[in-house]
């Protein structure tokens, strides 16, 4: 029997879930966050994907959930550049969630990230989230793969995404969808 067989004769779960869309935000000029508000409760997770631009070029986009700008959020991230991978960005008792989604350093040049965020309505524990993101860099992009952890049991009702400094550019888009599981 082949390994594939095997593991379907198992009883292991199944992905069985589906992607709703929830809502899109495109901007249409220079702003200062993109922000989802009255999220629904009726799925298990949520997924944010972006592209983004930023007046001041090479910046991060924060996330901040229901508002919290206490420090309660941590994040730990890993990056390569096509010559390595490092480790380089971690903190604690953070402000927001930075999901390293960037520009690139010329104006025009977008950056994007697909953002996993768990177990958003679970009022049991802390929020778990997970990014992947990158970026052109003039012809050498970078990729970022970040996990971080809003602490807080709060269900998850409203996400602001904002650059790190400067502002959104026209086009930077944003998408929220609702992922029902098994």
């Amino acid at each position: 029997m082949s390994l594939l067989g095997i593991i379907a004769s198992q009883n292991y779960p199944r992905i069985t879930g589906s992607y709703e869309s929830i809502a899109t935000v495109t901007v249409g000029g220079a702003t200062g966050y993109a922000e989802f508000t009255s999220i629904p409760s009726t799925f298990t997770h949520l997924q944010v994907r972006l592209i983004t631009d930023t007046s001041a070029g090479d910046v991060s986009i924060t996330a901040r959930f229901n508002g919290d700008t206490g420090s309660n959020y941590a994040y730990h991230t890993f990056y390569g550049d096509g010559s390595g991978a490092y480790q380089n960005y971690n903190g604690v008792s953070q402000t927001s969630y930075v999901s390293f989604a960037r520009g690139g350093n010329a104006s025009g040049v977008f950056g994007a990230a697909v953002i996993d965020i768990l177990d958003y309505k679970d009022t049991n524990k802390y929020k778990t989230v997970k990014s992947l993101t990158g970026k052109d860099n003039n012809g050498s992009g970078l990729m970022w793969l970040s996990s971080g952890l809003w602490q807080s049991t709060s269900a998850i009702t409203s996400i602001r995404l904002t650059p790190e400094s400067g502002n959104l550019n026209q086009y930077s888009s944003f998408a929220l969808y609702g992922i029902k599981g098994a």
